[in-house]
């Protein structure tokens, strides 16, 4: 029995790292998320006080900042859903394995779903970067 439960620890390392880069990935969108609605209270202030001259662009910035706001909610949110994933699996894998059940197909759902999850999230990463790069005027 006890060799069963090291076996088991022993499978869910590798998960365990994958948890570990999706943790990262999140912060960093956290990170972003944060940046974004800084930068969007600081402009809903200007904006008050901004002459007409000024208040178009203000209002273009605005929206880009929209659109970021919710490519990195989302990305957020597929990322949390990977991460979850990932942990359902490690006690599936976990359990199955103290219990001696055969559940190998429902590990590859789940971490097909995870990789899935962490596919979208990566993605809207990339877009919510790109949307931040191509807003920004180089003078």
């Amino acid at each position: 029995m006890g060799g069963d439960i090291t076996h088991a620890i022993q499978l869910a390392i590798a998960p365990v790292f994958l948890l570990s880069g999706l943790g990262t990935i999140l912060s960093v969108l956290s990170t972003r998320l944060g940046r974004v609605v800084d930068r969007t209270r600081r402009l809903m202030e200007l904006r008050e006080s901004a002459d007409p001259k000024h208040l178009k662009a203000v209002e273009s910035e605005l929206k880009v900042l929209s659109v970021r706001r919710h490519l990195v909610n989302r990305a957020i949110a597929a990322g949390t859903v990977a991460a979850l994933l990932v942990c359902v699996l490690i006690a599936v894998a976990f359990v199955a394995s103290i219990f001696d059940m055969k559940v190998g197909f429902i590990i590859a759902g789940l971490f097909v779903l995870a990789m899935i999850a962490f596919i979208a999230a990566l993605v809207l990463f990339l877009r919510e970067v790109i949307a931040a790069t191509t807003s920004v005027e180089f003078s």
